[in-house]
């Protein structure tokens, strides 16, 4: 299975988009300041996921996500409710 989540960092209004086939494992990554693009805004806590049977779902879901800023603040906005 391939996920595409949403992490919120605890510490500032930031949200990150990312996939992965261990969703896990990658948020010890992220927490542990392992992944350059966030590691100034750890810690994280997952804030969204959705589960794909493809890895070409999943990241044409996050391209979808990453590209078009609006259908990520949907799905904030839909949780933060």
């Amino acid at each position: 299975m391939w996920y595409v989540y949403i992490l919120k960092s605890l510490i500032k209004k930031w949200y990150y988009v990312g996939s992965t086939n261990r969703p896990d494992q990658r948020l010890k990554e992220h927490n542990l300041g392992k992944v350059l693009s966030t590691k100034a805004y750890k810690p994280f806590e997952l804030f969204f996921k959705k589960e794909f049977h493809l890895e070409n779902e999943a990241r044409s879901f996050e391209r979808l996500l990453k590209d078009k800023r609006i259908e990520k603040e949907k799905i904030i906005r839909s949780f933060e409710k």
